[in-house]
């Protein structure tokens, strides 16, 4: 049984359809499609080294998936050869000899073979959807039809650069914290399990009353010391039922709009979403996407189903003819300054501008609260740390002192 690429048209919308499909001979390949719904217009069999090759490049893409950075940097220097006029497909192959990621080379080396042919570029970036998303693939093809590639490959490494710092920024906020949590648990775990038995043993053997913090720490010392094992098998059955929880859409939608509530943190995840939507929305509008279209990829790139879900219902609401800024103000999801930007940007003609002025003003804010977090972090956690060893310090020395002033 032979591998087939084939292009058709369904019969019934009319919609063009490509796409590949196993079958003993082109005739049966017509009949398998027919049964499908779909009038085969061109069939091509693949040789078995290039469905070799593809399947290695689907494999290293799904394993070995190039990061944002790698992408950013093949798309920085894409731009740079296109905008001094070197062809693409000559631009490709020297991207090829560039890029380090092993997967990337290879994705690379099948796009320029694919665009060598006639592929349209975009067309043959949406094969891997693993290493370009619909964001990046959508603004090629807007820079293929109005033919402006340079300029759209020069904003889509603007953008991803720029999403790269601020995942960055997040990110440093976040380590420092989650480091000093693993440090502490593991002090107090090992305070708890080796050190803490040993020396609330002579208590016990001595019989004399204990203050209560020391009979507390007892209590957890020897609860942890014998039931260590069921805590962390609890732990980890109960992350697994909040996984599976959270992958339903009802448990994702609730989850997300608990996380916009958190003081502090709801209103930083809030920021770096709507930064990121509107940095999106702008950079596509600016490339020439159509607003709908843009609203539906700037809606994948929010990462929050409460806030997706107000961007579903304002695509609706556009539509049946409304502008962008009144169904967003209606959700009260959104905040204030957002919204009215958006209007002033519809009535003015200027969208995209307020919309990129939007995203700049909401990232220098994030950058101001994740400093903020994170300088205030620091000194909590030391407190908490300092805190529980002073308090395993106290309910051993108490008693111990006790114990030496009723010998004297």
């Amino acid at each position: 049984m032979a591998v087939f690429s084939y292009r058709g048209i369904e019969i019934e919308s009319g919609k063009p359809v490509k796409g590949f499909r196993d079958a003993d001979n082109p005739k049966a390949l017509r009949a398998l499609l027919r049964r499908d719904g779909v009038l085969l217009t061109l069939a091509t069999e693949e040789s078995e080294q290039k469905q070799r090759e593809r399947r290695e490049i689907n494999l290293l893409a799904f394993f070995q998936r190039p990061s944002a950075s790698d992408i950013a940097v093949m798309t920085r220097q894409l731009s740079t050869l296109v905008h001094a006029g070197v062809p693409l497909v000559d631009s490709l192959g020297a991207l090829t000899e560039q890029v380090e990621r092993e997967s990337l080379v290879r994705i690379l080396t099948q796009v320029r073979e694919s665009v060598n042919e006639g592929t349209p570029f975009s067309k043959s970036l949406a094969q891997y959807p693993h290493a370009f998303p619909a964001l990046y693939v959508n603004m090629v093809a807007a820079g293929e039809a109005s033919g402006t590639l340079e300029a759209v490959l020069e904003r889509l490494a603007e953008y991803m650069e720029s999403q790269s710092r601020l995942k960055g920024k997040v990110f440093a906020t976040l380590a420092y914290p989650a480091l000093m949590l693993i440090i502490i648990v593991g002090l107090v775990g090992v305070l708890m399990v080796a050190v803490v038995p040993k020396v609330t043993s002579i208590f016990e053997n001595i019989g004399m009353p204990l203050p209560w913090y020391t009979t507390l720490l007892i209590v957890v010392s020897d609860t942890v010391a014998g039931w260590w094992w069921a805590m962390l098998l609890s732990g980890a059955l109960a992350g697994y039922l909040f996984k599976r929880w959270r992958a339903t859409p009802k448990g994702r939608f609730a989850w997300d709009s608990f996380v916009l509530r958190v003081p502090i943190f709801g209103r930083l995840s809030l920021l770096i979403a709507v930064a990121r939507f509107s940095r999106t929305l702008a950079t596509l509008l600016a490339s020439g996407v159509q607003l709908l279209a843009a609203l539906e990829i700037g809606r994948n790139v929010l990462g929050n189903a409460r806030l997706q879900a107000v961007i579903t219902d304002a695509i609706g609401s556009i539509r049946e003819g409304e502008s962008i800024a009144e169904p967003l103000k209606r959700s009260r999801a959104f905040p204030p300054m957002v919204t009215h930007m958006i209007a002033v940007g519809e009535r003015s003609g200027q969208l995209e501008q307020m919309l990129e002025n939007v995203s700049r003003s909401y990232e220098a804010d994030v950058d101001t609260r994740v400093m903020a977090v994170t300088s205030l972090l620091e000194p909590l956690m030391i407190v908490v740390l300092g805190g529980m060893v002073a308090f395993i310090a106290m309910a051993i020395l108490m008693p111990l002192i006790q114990m030496n002033q009723l010998m004297e």
